[in-house]
């Protein structure tokens, strides 16, 4: 459907409707000004606006196709499809020819998951658009999204790309055939594609951008630091060029010029806890540590719901060794995000420095938990357990460790000592044994873990014995 330009009219119209609402007088309205009314209500977010003036539009015009199309649209919105389905077929006898019922039958199998049927049914409606560049550019538009549904990515930029050549400067195509190009990893490709385009539009500041990401992707990153700069000429107000720039030179270790480009987005627009955070590392990575602490305060001031925030503070203060503040800044990312391995296995390190045995054990646990299945935090959590006295424990754990790393010395050795200090000596000797025949090195674990087993007689007899059968 086509709409009227935003004018003094429709203005008009809107203080019109809006005072009838208020007042309950009824007035009277032609059936294009309630188009635009309803069209300016959805486009704004205003649904329950837009169902009022579609109600009181039908009241008005009760045979205007156009206004029950609207109608359609918010059963579309409200999941409403059988509704919606019988309203379209009804339209259809009255107009066949009408290819917004075949974009609205589109959406309605869209929404069932008929990606297939919408894109044959928005085929239609393309072939009675055919005199009308902007609605075909919208339906290619549409298809493309279709194809992207059914992870056809080469179809889908095929269509975005049939709205680029009917307008250029259609940056939403744009941004789609890169998405496209990026899913099946085709950054030369897309390279290719985006050079081609500036060819035609040398100008573009989105092309330039997007071509700088294509360069950064394969680590070209001189001719990625060109390429935004050529962003940066082409709109010296592009924040995100700036922000790529920064990452940029961050990789080649510019930090001085990374800082530089990150202040420029602080001061171009509202400052972003992106920026602040880029910024306190690169501060961080040239030792100047009150400015990166700084700046990492800054972050979290700006948003206290992000994790990598908290997460920067906490490594600042554990590499000062001050962890006390650490536990406390990694205690507020994990609040945050409670699922991420990484913080975890910090928190369990941080308490484990700080003698906070329970915490640190519960923190490895935690990072098993939730996948992590590195030899060492099998170890770490094993040494704990043995610390706090809890052997029994320790054996389980051990036990699950040697699923994943059968045939590991330093597992051996701990279910050895273990087992002895259970007092299963027939265990203890065949762990010891296994130890022993993987790696002798590890015996050290013994002594290292369980020093008052190296005194035991039996513990001196049994290791004499293995030592002379192997």
């Amino acid at each position: 459907m086509e709409f009227s330009q935003p004018d003094d009219n429709n203005n008009y119209s809107l203080t019109k409707f809006e005072s009838m609402l208020k007042t309950n007088n009824v007035l009277f309205f032609d059936s294009n000004e309630f188009e635009n009314i309803i069209h300016h209500y959805l486009e704004n977010g205003k649904v329950a606006l837009a169902k009022k003036a579609i109600k009181m539009g039908l009241e008005q015009h009760p045979t205007s196709v156009n206004l029950k199309l609207f109608q359609t649209e918010i059963y579309v919105l409200e999941d409403k499809l059988e509704e919606a389905d019988k309203l379209l077929n009804t339209l259809y006898i009255v107009e066949p020819l009408n290819e917004e019922i075949y974009i609205q039958k589109a959406n309605v199998l869209s929404k069932r998951g008929e990606h297939q049927k919408a894109i044959n049914t928005l085929t239609i409606a393309l072939d009675l658009s055919i005199d009308d560049t902007s609605g075909s550019s919208d339906l290619y538009s549409l298809i493309g999204m279709e194809y992207l549904f059914l992870d056809q990515f080469e179809n889908a930029r095929e269509n975005f790309s049939k709205c680029l050549e009917i307008d250029m400067h259609d940056y939403s195509a744009l941004y789609n055939i890169i998405y496209c190009y990026d899913f099946l990893s085709q950054n030369n490709e897309a390279i290719n594609f985006l050079n081609n385009y500036l060819d035609g539009n040398p100008y573009c500041e989105v092309a330039w951008h997007q071509l700088g990401r294509q360069y950064f992707s394969i680590k070209d990153y001189d001719k990625a630091l060109a390429a935004f700069d050529f962003a940066i000429i082409s709109d010296d107000r592009f924040v995100g060029a700036y922000l790529e720039k920064g990452k940029v030179l961050e990789k080649q270790k510019q930090y001085e010029l990374a800082i530089d480009n990150y202040k420029i987005t602080l001061a171009l627009d509202e400052p972003t806890s992106f920026a602040l955070l880029r910024i306190g590392h690169c501060y961080d990575k040239l030792d100047k540590d009150d400015l990166a602490v700084q700046y990492f305060y800054k972050t979290v001031h700006e948003d206290p719901l992000l994790d990598k925030g908290w997460i920067a503070i906490t490594k600042f203060y554990n590499k000062k060794h001050n962890f006390q503040k650490a536990l406390y800044y990694i205690n507020k990312a994990i609040n945050i995000d409670g699922d991420n391995v990484v913080y975890w296995k910090l928190y369990a390190q941080i308490n484990q420095r700080l003698n906070f045995l329970e915490e640190a054990e519960r923190g490895y646990k935690r990072t098993l938990d939730l996948g992590n299945y590195e030899l060492q935090t099998w170890l770490s959590r094993t040494d704990i357990l043995i610390a706090l006295g809890e052997f029994e424990a320790a054996v389980l754990n051990l036990i699950q460790a040697a699923e994943f790393y059968p045939e590991t010395a330093e597992i051996e050795f701990r279910l050895a000592g273990l087992y002895i200090s259970l007092h299963e000596s027939q265990k203890a000797r065949y762990h010891l044994k296994n130890g022993l025949l993987l790696n002798e090195d590890y015996a050290f674990i013994i002594e290292e873990l369980f020093p008052k087993i190296l005194n035991k007689p039996s513990f001196k007899q049994m290791l004499l014995d293995l030592k002379k059968s192997i």
